[in-house]
């Protein structure tokens, strides 16, 4: 090789090597908390379209369950640990720790972000005092997913908008356990956002509320027991073996095996029950509404799993710049050529609603709209209630009531108590601590 060449070859490398060195100084990491949840791991297969974008930010991921995110990140927050500089919250967490000054505005993504697109029900519901405090990753309520194969083997049809009463009727008829085929699957596992989220809608169906207007608990009201009797019988009658530690993953996989007739869940589950590499009764699902008792509130929720950044992250903009990527419409774009529109997350932008496309290939997205649109955190209850939320209460101490409380109903379900001595354990500690916290 010619001196020239080899010199010229020498400096290409050594610039190569100090690039390198550069990139690797100036690489900024941003750890992510979230859950484990079909969409949040379907999003981490698909960052290199943001690493590509952004390649002086690494991203490390913290994927846990459900309640243990809860309890590492609020943890964290709390006391300022500065652990993550991306967390995976909710519409209870975000006004509250807003309030507290936790939590960075998001208020800066830029006009291609087109924040404006937000579902209202969702924006308002991550917003402190109008400014938008976490984006929202998909959003949800909860409705009646559905076996037509069983549903047209037994005589019934579903009707678009159910009745507690009908639910029971056709889950004893579709009940085969000979066959391992259970009438309904629903939420038992300890948890103010599983069992608890569930019973509470239940609850509100029937006519009960947490407390009434002087903040006084309502547990030993007829409603309540009204409510959790009937839950109890559903599963205890028709439901799978294993109930009380069921939550949204378990029943979302039995329901995949062919083994509910019906569950009451997350409309975000809607694309993994009809996804056919995941399903194998993909091609005969149905929807309805959550159902209700005739009094004017279904047992539909609302909710948005949604990004955030923590006041203590040293990462605040590439924090930012992940979050701007992870919840745009260049992203549900992306997800459609990978994965196809009907797998796209949904529930978080009107534009998603108003593609033709996405409308053809989702049978869900109608009846997910029509819930989400049907639930009203302002109003939740029959009864006038002093709170916001309908499948929580959006206080600090909620979070505390709600994980007890569900450890009550948790041992409900699996045969160690009665609704009664459920009732009357959780309306004592949800006394004591309210009265603890000065109410």
């Amino acid at each position: 090789m010619p001196l020239r060449s080899s010199r010229g070859v020498a400096s290409v490398i050594a610039l190569a090597a100090a690039t390198g060195a550069y990139a690797d100084n100036h690489t900024t990491t941003v750890t992510i908390a979230t859950v484990n949840n079909g969409d949040m791991i379907r999003m981490q297969g698909l960052t290199d379209d943001f690493t590509a974008q952004h390649p002086d930010i690494e991203l490390e991921w913290v994927t846990l369950e459900e309640n243990v995110l809860r309890q590492r990140v609020t943890q964290d927050i709390a006391t300022n640990g500065g652990q993550f500089d991306v967390l995976t919250i909710g519409m209870y967490e975000t006004p509250i720790w807003a309030a507290q000054d936790w939590l960075v505005p998001l208020d800066d993504l830029g006009a291609d972000y087109d924040a404006e697109d937000i579902l209202p029900a969702m924006r308002a519901g991550l917003s402190h005092e109008g400014t938008l405090y976490a984006a929202p990753f998909y959003g949800e309520s909860s409705m009646v997913m559905y076996r037509t194969d069983l549903m047209e083997s037994a005589g019934l049809e579903m009707p678009d908008a159910p009745t507690w009463e009908f639910i029971a009727e056709a889950a004893a008829a579709i009940t085969d356990r000979d066959a391992e085929i259970y009438g309904v699957c629903l939420r038992g596992k300890a948890g103010w956002g599983e069992n608890m989220a569930f019973i509470t809608t239940v609850a509100n169906s029937f006519g009960a509320r947490w407390f009434d207007e002087n903040w006084r608990p309502q547990l030993d009201s007829p409603e309540w027991m009204e409510a959790v009797t009937f839950y109890n019988d559903l599963l205890q009658n028709y439901g799978p073996p294993g109930a009380s530690t069921n939550g949204f993953n378990e029943n979302l996989a039995l329901f995949q095996q062919g083994k509910c007739g019906m569950w009451i869940d997350a409309t975000v589950a809607a694309s993994f029950v009809t996804n056919e590499n995941d399903s194998t009764v993909a091609d005969s699902v149905g929807f309805a509404l959550a159902p209700d008792t005739g009094l004017g509130k279904r047992a539909n929720w609302l909710w948005a799993w949604a990004l955030a950044v923590p006041a203590g992250s040293d990462a605040t903009d590439e924090a930012k710049a992940f979050i701007e990527w992870a919840t745009s419409k260049d992203y549900l774009a992306l997800v459609a050529e990978n994965e196809g529109w009907a797998n796209v997350p949904p529930g978080s932008r009107t534009s998603l609603y108003e593609n033709e496309t996405y409308l053809t290939e989702a049978p869900f997205a109608q009846m997910t709209l029509d819930s989400i649109n049907a639930a009203d955190p302002n109003a939740p209850t029959v009864d006038d209630v002093p709170y916001v939320g309908i499948q929580y209460v959006a206080i600090p101490e909620w979070a505390g009531i709600g994980t007890s409380a569900g450890q009550e109903f948790s041992a409900m379900v699996a045969g160690q108590q009665t609704p009664a001595e459920a009732l009357e354990n959780a309306q004592a500690l949800v006394a004591d601590e309210m009265e603890a916290a000065g109410y």
